[in-house]
């Protein structure tokens, strides 16, 4: 007990120290390098949201662009039509994500599984993308809507470093979130039914509750993952939420490793990050993104968290599945 106790004080002084050490990122950056930045702590939200349901919920739902398109749309009318701070819009997007979470459970909660479950939800992500097409009243259409970057409590949002501190704020205390989730009965809970359904319902658990509480919290992570991206981005289109975006973050998750909350920090890192250093060179970036996706599986199976876990225990992942 002890020694557990050591190694979980060590976990949490290091997960600590990574965000007091990104403090001091924009004083090495250019303004490129620091958008690149940004958006690679919009990401990080976006991969853990989605490795909840993927990797530690065992359920193959791909709605995280619903998720994502929601919470960034909601935050981009709330802001611009109805003049709410940025700030203020933050949880309402991560509260409309829920509601979406909510219900792409609904097919979970039927009974549906597997690859009938991953093209239920991946439809609704399309039916998101059809609504922001053609509610061009509400959603602007296909020019997109303009997010509100006004002052929100004397802070300039338009600067790019801000955003940095401020969405690193964000992500923290989402990660420690998730993480206490996770650690707690219902998140032992989610890891059951991820094991065996059926055996955890047989032990008095209401596993229906478990997966709409899996589906919600990824939804609510997520969802304020889209404010963040509707905030770093200035506009938002649909095109943003298409299946693109669901083959970038399910690249993501996997290369992170799948139901590691450190593999979804790593994933989202490595491939917003990467790409970038081919930009220059056109259809280049879509080559590179797909070897550093075959390349990590192919020689890491569990991706870039068991690259951690060799150098140290304190980061083996007890939600990681094998």
């Amino acid at each position: 007990m002890q020694a557990s106790s050591i190694t979980m004080s060590k976990r949490r002084r290091i997960f600590w120290l990574v965000p007091l050490a990104a403090l001091a990122v924009p004083l090495f950056t250019n303004p490129y390098t620091q958008f690149i930045a940004n958006g690679m702590l919009v990401y990080t939200l976006v991969t853990l949201g989605f490795s909840v349901v993927i990797g530690n919920l065992g359920q193959l739902a791909f709605a995280n662009t619903a998720f994502f398109g929601i919470g960034a749309y909601v935050s981009a009318i709330a802001g611009s039509a109805l003049g709410f701070p940025w700030l203020v819009t933050v949880p309402l997007a991560g509260l409309a994500g829920a509601a979406g979470g909510f219900l792409a459970s609904a097919a979970a909660l039927r009974g549906i599984r597997l690859y009938y479950l991953a093209i239920v939800t991946m439809a609704f992500g399309e039916l998101m993308r059809w609504f922001y097409t053609h509610a061009s009243a509400v959603t602007g259409g296909t020019d997109g809507l303009p997010v509100s970057r006004q002052h929100d409590f004397g802070i300039a949002l338009t600067s790019d470093t801000v955003q940095f501190y401020i969405f690193l704020a964000i992500t923290c205390l989402l990660v420690a979130g998730t993480v206490n989730l996770l650690r707690s009965r219902i998140g032992r809970a989610i890891i059951a039914v991820r094991e065996n359904e059926i055996a955890t319902a047989s032990l008095g658990i209401p596993t229906s509750k478990i997966i709409v509480t899996a589906f919600m919290w990824s939804g609510f992570v997520v969802g304020v993952a889209g404010s963040m991206f509707a905030l770093h981005t200035g506009r938002v289109f649909p095109e943003s939420f298409g299946l693109t975006q669901l083959i970038i973050n399910f690249a993501m998750v996997l290369v992170g490793g799948l139901g590691s909350v450190a593999g979804a920090v790593l994933g989202a890192v490595a491939l917003t990050a990467l790409p970038e250093y081919v930009r220059a060179f056109p259809g280049m970036e879509e080559i590179f993104f797909g070897v550093i996706v075959m390349a990590v599986l192919l020689v890491m199976p569990k991706g870039l968290a068991s690259l951690l876990a060799r150098f140290s225990p304190l980061f083996q992942q007890r939600y990681h599945r094998d």
